[in-house]
């Protein structure tokens, strides 16, 4: 076998492909869940399509997992309009911004990924491409430095964050509409697994596609992901993917009944066999448990708080009573107290 045979994409790899592509809907009526959201996007939609004018600047926030971008190819999509893709990380200087804009067709809408992670001086340069597609390039420096303003194609900007918070003002107040997504109910997960079963071709019973939406965290992309980790078990063990084969694949891979992963089970136990159920600083935990604060804030914290697992106080996090059940403890009395 050559390089070029291990790199030259095959037949099971084009068919993997397709069926990532596949997985995301293409209009709203496809797209399973976040009812409220749909029907806003949909009013806001066909209002422009009437008017014969660019959609209003959208920003989605959430969770990830929960179809930010989704959304935003489906805004592109319904609308007949291109779609440009890029992120936050991505722009790290007011011409990075203003090379991306000035090449936008007419129409066109634009998706930045984690736009709260931007350079703040695009930003500045994006408030009033936002509000008069219109920019303004600096040409020299100092004293003889001349502002030379550029005119832009009208456009829509859609937005997506996991962090609204870190959002300025001035740039959440020029979307015109701003959705929050929320998570998944199981019933709503067990929609999507049966269209991403239906696309593998994995025969599959509602006992054991319910088994798969229970532990998926109430987030789309988990779910898909622990379906192909279910479809891998069942054609390695040449057995059918039942229930109990989806609780051995999810065993093997650290997901437990309630959806908890290795991760999150660290930070419970951290808190409970470490520090005594808490209160312990984010940094300490963070340092305890090998995970950038970061993470454990942005990727564990709000699962394990909206399970009732974890409390956040001024004073720093603290396992609740669930916790300490959850992982087989007796809780100390003076936590049950105060909690």
């Amino acid at each position: 076998m050559t390089t070029d045979d291990v790199l030259r994409p095959t037949p099971e790899s084009d068919a993997e492909l397709a069926f990532e592509g596949a997985l995301r809907p293409t209009s709203l009526d496809e797209f399973v869940g976040q009812q409220k959201v749909r029907r806003q996007l949909q009013l806001l939609l066909e209002a422009a399509t009437l008017q014969n004018r660019s959609p209003d600047h959208i920003l989605l926030a959430g969770p990830p997992g929960l179809g930010k971008t989704t959304l935003a190819m489906i805004v592109a999509h319904e609308g007949g309009r291109a779609l440009r893709m890029t992120s936050g990380p991505a722009i790290q200087h007011a011409g990075d911004l203003a090379a991306v804009l000035s090449s936008l067709v007419p129409g066109e809408v634009l998706f930045i990924d984690e736009i709260h992670r931007m350079a703040r001086s695009a930003e500045e340069m994006l408030y009033l491409a936002m509000e008069d597609f219109r920019v303004d390039i600096m040409v020299g420096k100092g004293a003889g430095a001349t502002s030379i303003p550029l005119e832009l194609a009208p456009f829509t900007l859609v937005g997506a964050t996991t962090r609204s918070g870190m959002l300025p003002n001035p740039l959440r107040d020029r979307f015109g509409f701003t959705a929050h997504l929320e998570f998944y109910e199981p019933a709503e997960l067990h929609q999507v697994l049966v269209r991403a079963a239906r696309l593998l071709k994995l025969e599959i019973g509602d006992d054991a596609l319910g088994e798969i939406s229970r532990r998926s965290r109430g987030t789309p992309r988990i779910a898909n992901r622990l379906l192909r980790r279910v479809r891998d078990y069942a054609l390695v063990h040449a057995e059918g993917a039942d229930r109990s084969a989806v609780r051995a694949a999810l065993e093997l891979y650290d997901v437990d009944e309630h959806g908890l992963d290795r991760l999150d089970r660290a930070v419970l136990s951290a808190i409970v066999e470490r520090f005594d159920g808490g209160p312990v600083g984010l940094s300490t935990l963070a340092a305890s448990v090998g995970e950038e604060a970061e993470t454990i804030e942005a990727v564990v914290e709000p699962f394990l708080v909206r399970s009732g697992l974890l409390s956040r106080t001024p004073r720093g996090r603290v396992a609740t009573t669930r916790a300490w059940a959850h992982l087989g403890h007796t809780p100390q009395p003076t936590l049950t107290d105060d909690l």
